[in-house]
């Protein structure tokens, strides 16, 4: 190719960048400018209902008049009018909260702390990555304007959080993945829905005495503690062969389930050690930890041989398996139920990096498995869920 063509194509493709970006930032505005138009309007509303004496039915004429003389704008019917005003009524009474967290976050880095650590520490919040100042903003600014980090997702992102989260904390923690990881509406839902907040960074494991810093915070903040096959349709005689495969029929929502990072390298792998098989149940590769995660599945209770024999695994998995590039490998031991103190014990003196966590599945599904590989077209809406 000659080098003129070269230049055009790179040119050409970096012009092709650009107007992605502008794009995004148009669409990222657009969204900005709405939502700060929908906190004026429920501020306001707020005051007048404070201060007004216009009778019970004046949000009606206040839809009426908005959607008559702006049509084309559907975010004016008496229903939305009424989200808007719960969505700044539900930050605005959480303000004494952030100047809580503001006087502490100046305290701290005074004593240069991690901002990471006091967010933890003041609001409770997982994943604090990717979170910057969000709860000292909220009480910084006039309550008249609206927190800079509410701009970061759609207002169908905020109705599914302001209705389905108790606190504040919990709808920061929220917000923080759904910017963090793109989550569509669908994926935010079933997020809220599972409980995540409450799930993420819950298993028991070693990794504090088996994983170098930051490694071990990482690796913990990962893992759920339980973990919600509801997806399934297994009934009470099913097997961990059949919890195996009706995972693996299901991976797309598996993974999801799983979190972000997970990349699936396939079940019953073999490894030949003093030429004898053995096979995982399940093996991963995680992209954000840098190392291989062995999935365990056990269908009865926790016991105390399963976290021996998966440290097994995983030192075949780091000679046979693991380069020079990748982090130590982790192993993951899925079990309908696990007593705390037992999977303590059981976990004292393992080598290796190890995590316990309960799963749940449909309760009263009758008889056999009924799930189904699914269609293409429930993979590829699936897919976009994730990536949209």
């Amino acid at each position: 190719m000659a080098k003129p063509e070269r230049a055009y194509i790179q040119w050409v493709q970096q012009l092709k960048e650009r107007v992605r970006s502008a794009q995004m930032k148009a669409a990222l505005n657009v969204n900005a400018e709405l939502l700060a138009l929908y906190w004026d309007i429920g501020t306001e509303i707020l005051d007048k209902e404070k201060l007004a004496n216009w009778g019970d039915g004046w949000l009606y004429k206040l839809a009426d008049d908005l959607s008559a003389e702006f049509p084309d704008i559907k975010g004016f019917s008496h229903t939305n009018l009424k989200y808007i005003r719960r969505w700044v009524s539900f930050y605005n009474s959480s303000a004494s909260i952030g100047q809580q967290v503001v006087a502490q976050l100046e305290e701290n880095v005074k004593r240069q702390q991690p901002v990471a650590q006091l967010l933890q520490q003041a609001v409770g919040l997982k994943q604090k990555k990717k979170l910057p100042q969000v709860v000292a903003q909220l009480s910084q600014q006039p309550v008249d304007q609206i927190p800079a980090f509410l701009s970061t997702i759609p207002w169908g992102h905020h109705l599914q959080i302001i209705t389905k989260c108790k606190n504040i904390e919990e709808a920061l923690f929220y917000i923080a993945q759904t910017t963090q990881h793109n989550w569509s509406r669908s994926v935010l839902v079933h997020q809220l829905e599972s409980g995540l907040y409450k799930r993420k960074g819950k298993a028991l494991t070693n990794f504090e005495y088996t994983l170098p810093k930051p490694q071990s915070d990482l690796a913990n903040e990962l893992l759920k503690n339980p973990y919600n096959f509801d997806f399934l349709q297994l009934g009470e005689q099913a097997s961990e062969r059949d919890l195996e495969t009706a995972l693996t029929d299901h991976l797309i929502k598996f993974l999801l389930e799983l979190g972000a990072g997970f990349a699936f390298i396939g079940r019953q792998q073999l490894l030949v050690v003093d030429k004898e098989d053995f096979f995982l149940d399940l093996l991963f590769y995680h992209t954000k930890l840098h190392c291989y995660v062995v999935v365990e599945l056990k269908i009865d209770n926790f016991k105390p041989e399963y976290a021996g024999k998966l440290n097994f695994y995983l030192s075949a998995v780091d000679a046979q398996l693991k380069s020079k590039e990748d982090q130590p490998s982790i192993g993951l031991l899925l079990c309908k139920k696990a007593g705390k103190l037992i999977v303590e014990y059981s976990l004292k003196n393992i080598g290796k990096p190890i995590g316990v966590s309960e799963y749940q599945l449909t309760e009263s599904v009758p008889g056999k498995m009924k799930g189904k590989l699914p269609t293409i077209k429930q993979i590829e809406r699936e897919l976009k869920d994730i990536t949209d």
